[in-house]
């Protein structure tokens, strides 16, 4: 390794330590005290989630500043609206910690690994985040947390991307924005160099710095015909999404220079016959 893959390494051991730290100081610490001084559960919540939103933040900015991240953001301003579900490419491990930092009143719907980890179980659970544990529950959950307002934040693969792969969204997304009738907020995400996918440890350091992008896309309204049945409508849905990501990723991944980039119109799920 290099003496800059050595530095790089120790601000991501130091950063990766914060961030545990900081879980288990909300799970042990702030939450019973919310739960003595915050009756109102709804309240509670979301001053929990206002401050993991904070606490991301943080993490994102001290990543930066120890020169283990640089990022790029693109229309984040759209994930300020409320009620929005926001589905997205998972390349590496820390995409969500950049979503939830910048989007308001933000839901998540995670994998049940994560409500049993110790440092990641107290905030979840405080929060009141969705765990995929039952995909019926789930919808159920998904559909009633954008009814109140929520942004909704899923990574419909159901893991991380394979690195070099294409998209493959489960069908869960699209059951959720079909049973809740509401707009797809799509998100493009890249992480380069590949890093911090499933099963690579933290301590990989890749040979150069890592350079997270994001861009917000504009909303996909639901079209399609509405009379036929739901198990059909997802499929095509799910097909559809598939093949806008990847054509969008791929073209996002060979961008030289950031630029606006706008979603296919909504008509052409319609007439794409996915």
């Amino acid at each position: 390794m290099t003496i800059d893959q050595w530095r790089r390494g120790a601000g991501t051991a130091l950063s990766f330590s914060m961030f545990g730290l900081g879980g288990v100081i909300i799970g042990i610490v702030i939450a019973p005290a919310m739960l003595v001084f915050v009756r109102d559960l709804d309240k509670r919540r979301a001053w929990m989630r206002r401050l993991i939103q904070l606490a991301f933040r943080a993490f994102i900015g001290l990543m930066r500043v120890l020169g283990v991240v640089k990022y790029d953001l693109e229309n984040t301003q759209r994930l300020q609206r409320r009620g929005l579900l926001v589905l997205a490419n998972h390349p590496s491990l820390i995409d969500v910690i950049y979503l939830v930092a910048h989007t308001r009143h933000a839901d998540c719907i995670v994998n049940g690994a994560l409500a049993r980890n110790p440092f990641t179980r107290g905030p979840i659970k405080a929060a009141g985040y969705i765990t995929n544990t039952d995909p019926e529950t789930v919808v159920a959950a998904a559909r009633d947390s954008l009814a109140r307002g929520n942004s909704l934040i899923l990574f419909p693969e159901g893991t991380r991307t394979a690195p070099g792969g294409k998209v493959q969204f489960r069908r869960g997304g699209a059951n959720i924005a079909l049973r809740a009738d509401t707009a797809i907020t799509p998100v493009l995400i890249t992480c380069t160099p590949v890093t911090l996918t499933k099963g690579e440890p933290w301590y990989h350091i890749p040979p150069q710095q890592i350079r997270i992008r994001l861009r917000v896309l504009d909303d996909l309204p639901l079209e399609g015909d509405a009379s036929q049945p739901h198990r059909l409508r997802a499929r095509e849905l799910t097909c559809w999404l598939n093949d806008y990501f990847n054509k969008e990723l791929e073209q996002f991944r060979h961008e030289r220079d950031p630029r606006p980039v706008t979603g296919i119109e909504a008509h052409d799920y319609r007439h794409s016959g996915a």
